[in-house]
């Protein structure tokens, strides 16, 4: 059963070009945002956010997560899986991540259909969720400030 919060996990390579980051286009929807799905009973969230890098983007569990500050709301109803919540639940959290990757190779899983990498202004003109928006604002910042860019 699917466990009563989100990941959000934002791939990034970092290179003398910059910082790029890996946003994905949704196979059902056609909007563009980062790796995201739900907790399984008994995981943690880091295993989580690990778990969903490596169903939907064939990302290593062994590379360098870090965990963001941003958490978003998300309401619990939008989850078919809340009918078995607690039902004072009516908003579950959505925990974000970023994930540093070596080389910028991604494999894509029926979720989505496409991937890009590009730069922090163009990512966030794709992306269709607030949430993932200030998610990669942060990242940014601290990727930027850590590496002097």
């Amino acid at each position: 059963m699917r466990a009563p919060y989100q990941v959000l996990v934002f791939p990034y390579y970092i290179s003398g070009n910059g910082i790029e980051y890996a946003i994905f286009r949704r196979s059902d929807a056609g909007w563009w945002q980062a790796i995201s799905g739900g907790g399984e009973e008994g995981e943690t969230v880091i295993e989580s956010a690990k778990r969903e890098a490596w169903e939907e983007g064939g990302i290593s569990k062994e590379s360098q997560y870090l965990k963001l500050d941003t958490v978003s709301s998300i309401p619990a109803e939008q989850f078919k899986d809340s009918v078995n919540w607690d039902k004072s639940i009516y908003v579950i959290p959505e925990n974000c991540y970023g994930v540093k990757v070596i080389e910028k190779q991604i494999i894509l899983s029926e979720e989505h259909t496409e991937c890009k990498w590009v730069s922090y202004e163009e990512a966030v003109s794709y992306l269709k969720w607030d949430g993932n928006k200030v998610a990669l604002w942060e990242l940014n910042k601290r990727l930027s400030k850590e590496h002097g860019i």
